[in-house]
């Protein structure tokens, strides 16, 4: 009879003190945050270090740990501080900081000793013979690189002690590990040292010119896209990462709505458990693919895991349509004898309109949006205004910490 002797944690990104509280009621294991300094994130809000006492603390009353990103190439100047940094995070309590730079990789252990270290997946780690290497130096995990196939995991976990851990879901950068100057020359900004303006992604007209005159190669039906590629999913292969012994499967985004967030982190939660309970009876149920669509941007693909990816990977030509939805509200209260549910709204939403719940615990249920009223008790057609707080009967019970979202 197959067991599994080690069930991996769920990663998912936290880019405030909001999503790390979402992320971890959705089902994670474990957040990963950046700081003021040090990181490549300089746009995704960030923590104080009073932000992360708040977090450290909700997470480790909930079993969940809290890694922070500091994971930018250093230059001249750039590791000034690098060592009280690191000092207050270990005080803090933070379960590990992932790190790429060698210089802030002993600065670490020089300053804080005791602090776990985890490397980078900007570091291209690509082999056991890498992993032993930085085991051998006092590093407890690596985060392989992105170009790693499911075969090299497979033989890397044989042959080392070192945890693994493994992008499973989320944007692809298109640079090699992540190791961009596009940004740098096109923008100003330095995105291995957190300041990507993600020129990839900007959409470029392709011309001929001949004698003077030119001529767009690009239609006016396809994507002008030449560098950016498809996002990863590794949903339907679950079972693939967890019997190749990876540790952690980590959820890119920590740009990303609490919605993605939420609902990322609970699909991935629901079939790790599903597979670590009964491996050998394990289904997937489409189901956990159609929810993971109502929050996709791009295509999905299996990135490099079990081929090298082609033109099929990149935004060329026409894309499929995705449905697109809206996180429309939270839900703060409800009442079981009246069915009222209290919701604060983050998008427009009115009477008429077509909606789901969905909780941490399940995939929810669809409604269509009857009366409305506001805080004074007045029947409102629309929730408009930004953040508004407003009631309204639900068709099943729900609990604070309930998203509804509406499909575009």
């Amino acid at each position: 009879m197959k067991t599994i002797t080690k069930k991996p944690e769920v990663l998912a990104p936290a880019g405030n003190l909001e999503k790390l509280k979402i992320a971890i009621r959705y089902g994670a294991d474990a957040v990963y945050i950046g700081g003021q300094a040090f990181g490549l994130r300089s746009r995704a809000g960030n923590f104080s270090y009073e932000e992360m006492v708040e977090g450290v603390k909700f997470a480790h009353e909930r079993g969940a740990k809290v890694y922070v990103a500091a994971n930018m190439v250093a230059h001249e100047g750039d590791t000034e501080g690098a060592g009280e940094f690191f000092l207050t995070l270990r005080e803090i309590g933070i379960d590990a900081v992932i790190v790429s730079d060698p210089a802030l990789i002993q600065i670490c252990f020089d300053s804080a000793p005791g602090l776990p270290v985890h490397l980078s997946t900007q570091a291209s780690a690509t082999n056991y013979k890498t992993l032993e290497f930085w085991r051998k130096r006092g590093l407890e995990r690596v985060v392989l690189a992105r170009e790693v196939s499911m075969k090299e995991i497979q033989e890397i976990g044989s042959k080392t002690e070192v945890e693994m851990e493994a992008f499973i879901h989320g944007a692809m950068c298109i640079s090699y590990s992540g190791r961009c100057t596009l940004s740098n020359h096109m923008a100003n900004r330095d995105a291995n040292r957190g300041g990507c303006a993600q020129s990839c992604r900007w959409k470029y007209d392709l011309f001929e010119i001949d004698h003077g005159a030119s001529r767009n190669l690009v239609d006016e039906d396809e994507e002008p896209f030449s560098m950016s590629a498809v996002d990863l999913s590794m949903i339907r292969y679950i079972p693939d990462m967890v019997d190749a012994g990876v540790d952690s499967l980590k959820i890119e985004g920590r740009m990303k709505s609490i919605h993605y967030v939420s609902t990322v982190a609970s699909i991935y939660r629901k079939v790790v458990d599903a597979y670590c309970a009964d491996p050998e009876n394990f289904e997937f149920d489409p189901a956990w693919e159609d929810e993971l669509w109502k929050v996709a941007q791009r295509e999905l693909s299996t990135g490099f895991f079990y081929k090298e990816p082609t033109e099929d990977e990149q935004l060329f030509g026409k894309t499929r349509k995705i449905p697109q939805y809206a996180f429309a509200a939270q839900v703060l209260d409800y009442d079981p004898e009246t069915k009222i549910a209290t919701l604060e709204q983050r998008n427009n939403f009115g009477v008429g309109d077509e909606i789901e719940f969905y909780g941490p615990s399940d995939t929810g249920f669809k409604q269509v949006v009857g009366e409305i009223w506001n805080v004074d008790g007045e029947s409102i057609d629309r929730a408009k205004n930004a953040m508004m707080t407003v009631k309204m009967v639900v068709d099943q019970p729900v609990e604070p910490f309930y998203f509804m979202r509406k499909k575009k």
